[in-house]
C-alpha cells in the first residue's frame, strides 16, 4: 500500500551557485510528537524531465528531488524529499 506524501519541514544551505543542500528534516510522527533528523547524506535527482518516481510521486523539471538517508533507531532508512518550487512546501516519502 503506498503512502501519502506528508508535509515536513527542511533545513537546507543555498549555495552562491544556486544549489541546494537538504541539512535536516523535521517530521510529526504517528502519536503526533515533532522528530529531528539529520541527513547523513544525499542524492540528487533533480532537473531530470517529468516522470513518476517508484513511490508514485509525479514530478517535472521545477520540482527539488532529494534521496536522502537518516538514522532513525540505530537504522539507516532511505527517504525522498520533494519541494515543488511553485509551492513552497517540502513534502517527504519514505
Amino acid at each position: 500500500m503506498k503512502k501519502e506524501p506528508r508535509a515536513v519541514d527542511v533545513i537546507c544551505q543555498h549555495s552562491r551557485d544556486g544549489t541546494t543542500i537538504p541539512m535536516r528534516v523535521r517530521v510529526t510522527d504517528d502519536d503526533g510528537q515533532l522528530q529531528s533528523y539529520t541527513i547523513k547524506g544525499f542524492r540528487d535527482l533533480s532537473h531530470n524531465g517529468s516522470r513518476e518516481m517508484p513511490d508514485g510521486m509525479y514530478i517535472n523539471d521545477s520540482t527539488l528531488v532529494f534521496e536522502c538517508i537518516i538514522t532513525d533507531f540505530g537504522r539507516q532508512r532511505l527517504i525522498r524529499l520533494y519541494h515543488e518550487q511553485n509551492e513552497d512546501i517540502w513534502k517527504m516519502t519514505s
